[in-house]
């Protein structure tokens, strides 16, 4: 199917899409949906958009408004529950492992084909579709194919080339713009009270991740972290330093990544234990360990290990992400694509670091365009050898060497 037109109709973001910025034409078109207005409505939604873009809280919105009798008033019960995940009618899938597989599918497809229990619709809300697998694909494209009545379907995905095309051909496809930067610091010096200052700053480095621009808004750590990933490209002199700087990095990553699931890895542990009947006690008082649990733990351990080497990829992902906007704003200011003066704006030609411009300047001074272009490439091939699953560790040192050598 065609992407959707989108046309704007100047109406405020209230309610349950007061959170989507700068997406006033996708949320128009959701709104007709809602509305019921004629070919509007589709059983089954593509969201696509770049990180940040919102496609995940648009999603949300778009199920929560379903479920609501005002078409997301955004302070209802209805509303409130399904933007949370606790309304029984609404299902989020938000997959912390490397992929959706087909028993997990399965379950989605029997849950969206049972009737609505208390609201309008049963809405299925998949946050990574670009995660689900062949086989999972498989099983859920019947239900896409021939769904109940009163089912939706909406899936999540940076782009439509990231699902199978047999799902994304059967799917109301809507793309998210990547927001304004200068939308985003007004949300956050506008909601969350942020210096315009702090909130200009944050929003070019996020260069439209609202979520991301937050973090860096109202975290000191998360901006020193990123400081300190920006000053390797002037801090590495030799092989060594390339060294010691990739063992920190992936050392630091995977501590986050650790820290991030601790919590959730022991209430899982926690519950898992109990439902094996771990710690109950036997006539004698003893403690009894069921048979076949081994297989059980080792699963849920199998699981977490997952999760953890994902979040830590995402980790090195951003760290990768940072160097490329140093590399672009050097390129840019020998391009002449930022002009002096210019560094600073919120629109148009700008740095996207433009906190450390002397910095860049020097850089851009001290090099050339190709020499530039190289450490561009370099940094890709990293993000390549992270996806294609080498070690991070072999994969970071080789970055930063190439780094150095690529002058």
């Amino acid at each position: 199917m065609t992407s959707d037109p989108q046309t704007p109709t100047g109406s405020p973001l209230t309610g349950v899409w007061s959170e989507l910025v700068g997406q006033e034409k996708a949320v128009a078109v959701l709104r007709r949906a809602v509305a019921g207005q004629a070919h509007a409505m589709s059983h089954a939604w593509l969201l696509t958009g770049p990180p940040g873009s919102g496609r995940s809280n648009a999603a949300r919105a778009f199920a929560a408004a379903l479920e609501c009798a005002e078409g997301g008033c955004g302070v209802c019960n209805d509303c409130r529950t399904a933007v949370s995940g606790a309304h029984p009618d609404v299902t989020l899938v938000r997959t912390e492992t490397l992929s959706i597989g087909v028993d997990e599918v399965r379950q989605l497809v029997l849950r969206a084909a049972m009737s609505p229990s208390r609201g309008r619709r049963q809405v299925v809300v998949v946050e990574d579709a670009d995660r689900i697998t062949e086989r999972g694909a498989d099983a859920l494209l019947k239900a896409i194919e021939e769904p109940a009545a009163r089912t939706v379907w909406v899936l999540c995905a940076p782009t439509p080339d990231d699902v199978i095309v047999t799902i994304r051909s059967r799917c109301r496809r809507l793309h998210l713009a990547t927001p304004r930067d200068r939308a985003v610091a007004e949300l956050l010096a506008d909601r969350d009270g942020v210096s315009p200052e702090l909130a200009a700053e944050a929003a070019r480095a996020a260069q439209g991740h609202i979520g991301r621009a937050r973090r860096l808004a109202r975290d000191e750590d998360a901006r020193a972290r990123r400081d300190k990933i920006l000053a390797l490209p002037t801090s590495l002199g030799d092989l060594g330093d390339c060294l010691r700087a990739a063992q920190e990095l992936v050392a630091e990553t995977g501590e986050e990544a650790v820290a991030a699931t601790a919590d959730q890895d022991a209430r899982e542990r926690a519950e898992l234990e109990k439902a094996l009947g771990f710690g109950t006690n036997s006539a004698g008082g003893r403690g009894v360990r069921p048979k076949h649990t081994a297989a059980a733990i080792k699963d849920l351990e199998d699981e977490q290990k997952a999760r953890v080497k994902r979040l830590q990829r995402d980790a090195l992902d951003r760290v990768l992400t940072e160097l490329t906007t140093f590399h672009r704003d050097v390129l840019a200011l020998q391009t002449g694509a930022v002009r002096p003066g210019e560094e600073q704006r919120l629109d148009g030609a700008r740095l996207v670091n433009a906190g450390i411009a002397d910095r860049i300047r020097q850089v851009a001074e001290s090099t050339t365009c190709d020499r530039t272009v190289r450490r561009i490439d370099a940094i890709l091939e990293a993000r390549t050898a992270l996806e294609t699953n080498v070690a991070p560790q072999l994969a970071m040192e080789a970055l930063l060497v190439d780094l150095v050598r690529r002058v």
